[in-house]
């Protein structure tokens, strides 16, 4: 059972390891929402996620015999260097089993704490289920990323930091995958204040969590397509499922796109990689129906491979109306170029590629197809350039750019 005792043992405990995340209010965001906004910033913890918290608190309280049988777990990467960095403080053999999808920078950074990783599946029940099959074969002792309530009760720790920096808070926001940070957030400050708000946070493509609770059971989803890998799970955990039922207030759901722009957000306002997952809480606040209220969003991570970012950064620069491409046909005759070149130009657009297609037709009176991939300083500026484009006789077309550099 999570208790306040152990919660309090939790705190003492995590603390060898754990950094200091003091809560950060967002002037960007209380202005954008209405509400008084605090984040909380786990990506920042040495591990670059909370998970190291209820990693390090369940592998404190395994026997000595346990730990020397080799620690074995599933993770789609923060809860695999959580337990990976925690082995190594207690000189334990660590074998991590992560989906093939799992970001390079996870894995990289696992094996750096000395695990030995195994890829499999394609996502993180079918890891979760190799890793109990190699538990059973080699004799490993296996720590569920979230299934487990002294697992949930490390995590619940950050719930305590809050109320310290925060006595007055309103509403947490958590991510929400398997459910271990959630369930011991939610239980813990319920403990703290009755009165207190929790909401749960989850992927539209990945609502495990939302449809157990509406059949008020576990339930397995038959697919589940996310951006945010680090909560992308078919499965959510029974043995905390209880605790979610009985003190977590809603679920919020949100979508792929709504974590993009978020992540330009984030980045221009606060200076922070976070990664899709710890971006839920962000999100969510546009979906509060409330003002005035002290809200903290939880960032429970910040392991983002450099290739995701590039992606993740130009297309919330295209959802944005930050750059946009835009076609035109021209006379096949010399000046034309110069022409449109002239007209961005006077609106302050910034050019950043150029194609010239001669030969899309024989008809030299719109023979050439100009394609124009440009910055702008947002949705505004974007439709003042493609409506002087229409005043000036051209009939410009908007197109996805396949890449912006």
């Amino acid at each position: 059972m999570m208790t306040l005792d152990k919660f309090e043992e939790a705190a003492e405990v995590v603390k060898q390891v754990i950094l200091s995340t003091d809560l950060m209010y967002s002037d960007y965001f209380s202005n954008t929402t209405g509400n008084k906004v605090f984040l909380k910033p786990e990506n920042m913890q040495f591990t670059g996620a909370y998970k190291v918290r209820g990693a390090y608190y369940k592998i404190s309280t395994l026997s000595k015999k346990e730990r020397e049988k080799g620690l074995i777990t599933a993770s789609a990467g923060n809860h695999a260097q959580g337990v990976a960095y925690a082995a190594k403080l207690y000189n334990a053999k660590a074998v991590i089993v992560m989906p093939t999808t799992t970001p390079l920078i996870k894995v990289n950074r696992t094996k750096s704490y000395g695990a030995e990783v195994v890829l499999h599946g394609d996502v993180y029940d079918e890891a979760y289920e190799y890793a109990c099959q190699l538990a059973k074969e080699h004799g490993y002792t296996f720590i569920h990323p979230f299934n487990d309530e002294i697992l949930a009760t490390g995590q619940g720790t950050i719930a305590m930091e809050i109320f310290k920096e925060l006595p007055t808070v309103d509403i947490i926001l958590a991510p929400v995958g398997g459910g271990g940070l959630l369930a011991g957030v939610a239980t813990l400050a319920k403990m703290l204040n009755p009165n207190i708000t929790v909401i749960g946070v989850e992927p539209a493509g990945a609502a495990s969590m939302k449809s157990s609770l509406k059949a008020g059971h576990v339930e397995t989803l038959s697919k589940i397509d996310t951006i945010a890998d680090g909560t992308a799970v078919k499965t959510p955990g029974d043995v905390i499922f209880p605790y979610i039922q009985k003190y977590v207030d809603d679920i919020i759901l949100v979508e792929d796109k709504e974590l993009v722009v978020n992540f330009l957000d984030i980045i221009e306002n606060h200076k922070m990689v976070v990664e899709n997952s710890g971006l839920l809480t962000v999100a969510a606040l546009k979906h509060l129906k409330c003002k005035g209220k002290k809200v903290v969003s939880i960032l429970s991570g910040g392991n983002m491979d450099i290739i995701t970012l590039s992606s993740v950064v130009q297309l919330g620069l295209i959802q944005r109306g930050r750059v946009f491409t835009v076609s035109v046909q021209l006379p096949d005759r010399p000046g034309e170029l110069l022409n449109v070149a002239a007209i961005i130009a006077k609106k302050q657009g910034n050019v950043i590629r150029l194609e010239h297609n001669q030969f899309v037709s024989i008809n030299r009176n719109s023979a050439v197809e100009l394609t124009i991939t440009m910055e702008t300083f947002g949705e505004e500026h974007k439709q003042e350039i493609y409506q002087e484009l229409i005043q000036h006789g051209y009939d410009p077309k908007i197109c996805t750019p396949s890449k912006l550099y």
